[in-house]
């Protein structure tokens, strides 16, 4: 009976534990659904964090390179219609406002991925600071949503995604006042550039007539001003133009308002250069904005007025200034609404400039449009007193808009006016054997008493590796040649000699002394000195040339200028300076006193001794030392040669030059600028 009993019990637990088996499984099914299912809404919240954190980032990249038209494929479609635009549309606005308002740089400072569980929807924050015509703006802030469907994600945009604030029917406005550009100046203060008394010609309609009348004298108009009369025309047409108005088309010099029928004068201003021709390579000009200058500096305005060349390029920025005024929001009546930057103008800096205006001008003069180039320096001090290329072209002409048959004729001159020649390196000749005789003798291989024996015009070296090459001389009056006679008479086979016995790399190793190769920091566009291809001298042949100053050498005015400094400096070498500034000249000394004092003697024999070959300018009321050189130009005509001259006042030191014609001799240059050395003088402060 107990086994009967007992029975249904068992069964019970077996029973009991089926189901609870399968309680389990529906336990374990269902946890383990509703954990995929959390997870799986886990995963798609964090890929759809990512797709927004994506699509900001490509919304921040776009706008931080101001490439819109990439920024407006972020942005909803449905929100950019609802304001008015389509993405082409909006994208070209902000390229408009941008290069209105004159950004440059655009800078995403942080941003903010917010998320609301109540409303489930994204937006983000962020700030930014952008670079523009009037300076930096720091901090903008913005804010915007993501606009989600099933298919895509997007920026929900509005007008406040312009500027912070900007509503539908707002534009934005800039002001500025144009700041005054700085002046030139030379060292006493006379003006080189900046701002003077001008009028500005402008025709009268009621005067010019009619028919025959009017066409004849338009005729005049454009022969007295040299101006097409297409081009009269053309500013006759304006709608705004009544018979009464004043049609302006040129500015003149308040010295050349010549009376024609039908034009009228205004007094006005305009950016002079009083010295013209004289120095334009030096100060330039300044013109127009153009597209170009635009394009490298974004923050500069259609209208505004740059350097175009010379010193007015150089220093455009510091003579520029800054402009003032406002970029602000402006409703729909053009009111201002909010300013979202606003600056003071500052004036452009102006500058002073080691030179003296009336020895630029005299030297000038003293080319009588020659081709060449000259300097003259303070050789105390490294200040540049004058800096001359001819021919040269007038700065005037291209500040008010040259006309292209002037244009042309400069362009066709063969002589070149615009290439600068004074930054130009050329071979320097003889006057080059002032360096080599300072290196020889401080290297001990010369002494003043040494002589070699020359015998004849021409010379050969019997050492390995220069062949048949013949070195030749200009006068074999003395045979027994000293460093004297060499730099009196000028002989390139004494200083092939000598080269020769120093050595080839002694030789380079106590030029290179000197700074070939290194800038000297002037505000001027010009190669350093090159002593040889790569300043390397590899071969003897080259080394002889060298040493009488032809080879591969090539400098320009400044560089012989500076380079000759130790002559008159007791060795020590003083660079050169074109600001002037109440620093000291900076020095090295480089040679020694002995042997700058024995050259600089020798440079003042070549003047005094009746067969030196700077013997004219002994007639010179003051006495001076002196080097001419005579350089062949490789690849021309067979006896094509520039001639060179240095000089320097052996009396009080005042001045040193250096000058240069192509195409001629030593001897022309001697003759070519007498004039100038016998009134310099007088000239200097």
């Amino acid at each position: 009976m107990k086994k009967m009993r007992n029975q249904p019990k068992g069964s019970n637990k077996k029973v009991m534990g089926i189901v609870f088996g399968i309680v389990l499984l529906v336990l374990l099914s269902t946890g383990g659904y509703i954990y995929y299912r959390n997870w799986k809404a886990e995963q798609l919240a964090i890929e759809r964090r990512e797709e927004v954190e994506s699509l900001v980032d490509d919304y921040l990249k776009a706008k931080a390179s101001t490439h819109f038209e990439d920024y407006a494929e972020t942005l909803s479609e449905q929100s950019v219609t609802a304001e008015g635009y389509t993405k082409q549309e909006l994208a070209e606005r902000y390229e408009t406002i941008f290069q209105a308002i004159g950004v440059d740089e655009v800078e995403i400072i942080d941003h903010e991925i917010i998320y609301d569980e109540e409303t489930d929807v994204y937006s983000f924050t962020y700030s930014l600071g952008m670079t523009t015509v009037l300076g930096e703006i720091e901090t903008l802030n913005y804010q915007s949503a993501i606009y989600e469907t099933e298919d895509f994600k997007a920026i929900h945009w509005d007008h406040s995604l312009f500027f912070p604030n900007m509503v539908e029917g707002d534009t934005v406005k800039l002001s500025y006042t144009e700041p005054n550009r700085g002046s030139i100046y030379d060292r006493n203060g006379n003006m080189l550039a900046g701002e003077g008394d001008a009028y500005e010609a402008g025709l009268y309609p009621a005067v010019l007539g009619e028919a025959e009348e009017r066409e004849n004298r338009l005729a005049t108009v454009s022969d007295t001003f040299d101006i097409s009369v297409e081009a009269l025309e053309q500013l006759l047409s304006q709608n705004w133009v009544t018979q009464e108005s004043f049609v302006p088309f040129t500015i003149v010099d308040a010295n050349e308002t010549p009376e024609v029928s039908g034009v009228l004068y205004q007094q006005t201003t305009d950016r002079l250069y009083p010295l013209g021709e004289a120095a334009a390579h030096l100060i330039g000009y300044v013109g127009d904005v153009s597209a170009e200058d635009i394009e490298n500096n974004p923050l500069l305005q259609s209208e505004q007025v740059v350097g175009k060349s010379g010193l007015e390029y150089r220093f455009d920025k510091e003579l520029r200034g800054e402009m003032g005024g406002q970029i602000a929001l402006a409703d729909s009546e053009g009111e201002t609404r909010e300013v979202v930057i606003e600056r003071e103008r500052k004036n452009g800096e102006s500058l002073r400039l080691t030179i003296n205006s009336d020895i630029q001008a005299e030297l000038y003069a003293s080319f009588e449009s020659e081709p060449g180039a000259a300097s003259l320096m303070d050789p105390k001090s490294g200040e540049l007193l004058a800096l001359t290329s001819s021919p040269s072209y007038d700065p005037q002409l291209f500040a008010r808009g040259i006309s292209q048959a002037d244009y042309d004729a400069y362009i066709e001159d063969e002589n070149q006016p615009f290439l600068n020649r004074f930054t130009s390196r050329y071979a320097p000749g003889s006057t080059f054997k002032i360096l080599t005789s300072l290196i020889l003798l401080d290297s001990g291989v010369t002494t003043p008493e040494k002589s070699n024996t020359i015998e004849g015009l021409n010379w050969s070296s019997d050492r390995e590796g220069f062949g048949d090459r013949q070195i030749t001389r200009v006068n074999d009056t003395v045979t027994e040649v000293d460093l004297t006679d060499a730099l009196v008479y000028s002989d390139n086979i004494y200083f092939a000699m000598e080269a020769l016995e120093l050595g080839l790399n002694d030789f380079v190793e106590n030029i290179l002394k000197f700074p070939f190769s290194e800038d000297f920091e002037l505000p001027l566009t010009m190669e350093p000195a090159q002593l040889a291809n790569n300043n390397e001298i590899s071969e003897i042949t080259l080394l002889a040339d060298t040493a009488y100053g032809q080879g591969e050498i090539l400098m320009n005015t400044i560089h012989q200028q500076t380079f000759y400094t130790p002559v008159l400096n007791g060795g020590e070498f003083v660079y050169p300076q074109l600001i002037l500034q109440e620093e000291e000249a900076m020095t090295e000394a480089i040679i020694s006193s002995e042997s700058s004092t024995l050259v600089r003697d020798i440079l003042v024999e070549t003047v005094t001794s009746p067969n030196g070959t700077s013997y004219p300018l002994n007639d010179l009321e003051y006495s001076v030392g002196a080097k001419t050189g005579t350089a062949e130009i490789a690849g021309e005509d067979e006896n094509e040669t520039n001639g060179f001259l240095y000089v320097f006042d052996e009396q009080d030191e005042s001045y040193s030059f250096v000058g240069f014609l192509e195409g001629q001799k030593s001897g022309d240059v001697i003759d070519q600028f007498y004039p100038f050395f016998t009134t310099v003088k007088t000239l200097i402060d």
